[in-house]
């Protein structure tokens, strides 16, 4: 048996939704990995080396070579393995790959801070935190109207970019409402994206 470590390896958590990013963007290129499960609360020489500058999951190991921070993993995974019958994560054109971009990165400034004060991790008032996730679904619930032209999802008939970035969070979006007792993922509301988020659909991605 070879002692080389394996070409693609994943340091994170399970139950982080930045990991979840990763995982997701593998599985749909067809890559094999190997995860290296973080200990909680106690970051490994591993991580450390890796990722010096944040110290923080994920990291994408490829041929030991470094990759930091989800959406930046997301983009290298979909050039890296852009060959054969790998679907594409990123939209070919210019304009709207930016425009992707520009949202899940809204997706990053919105959801991690406001689901962290939900449940109960960060202080901070959780009907403020409900209703700016609300409103922040709700701006999302618009943008897949017009990015996703009457298809499944943002990416149009397949999962993208955008739709893993989102779906990352689906977890403990669900979680949070059971825990603080609020309605976020509302078919009434935000139905395109309830649909997204669904078992059946995007939400089972992970």
């Amino acid at each position: 048996m070879s002692d080389q470590a394996p070409a693609v390896r994943v340091i994170g958590l399970w139950a982080s939704p930045f990991v979840i990013r990763a995982l997701i963007a593998l599985k749909l290129k067809g890559v094999e990995y190997e995860f290296v499960e973080e200990v909680v609360g106690k970051k490994s020489e591993l991580l450390l080396s890796s990722n010096p500058v944040h110290k923080k999951i994920p990291v994408l190991l490829h041929h030991g070579k470094p990759i930091c921070e989800s959406l930046v993993i997301l983009q290298y995974i979909d050039e890296a393995w852009s060959s054969g019958d790998a679907p594409a994560i990123l939209p070919a054109d210019a304009y709207a790959r930016a425009v992707e971009r520009f949202w899940a990165q809204f997706i990053d400034e919105k959801f991690p801070r406001a689901i962290r004060v939900l449940k109960g991790t960060d202080d901070g008032d959780k009907d403020d935190a409900a209703g700016q996730l609300s409103a922040a679904l709700q701006l999302l619930e618009e943008a897949f109207v017009k990015l996703s032209h009457g298809k499944h999802y943002f990416g149009g008939d397949s999962v993208g970019y955008l739709d893993v970035a989102l779906v990352s969070h689906v977890g403990w979006v669900k979680a949070v409402e059971k825990i603080a007792g609020v309605r976020l993922l509302d078919e009434a509301k935000v139905p395109n994206l309830a649909a997204l988020c669904s078992p059946g659909r995007g939400g089972g991605a992970a």
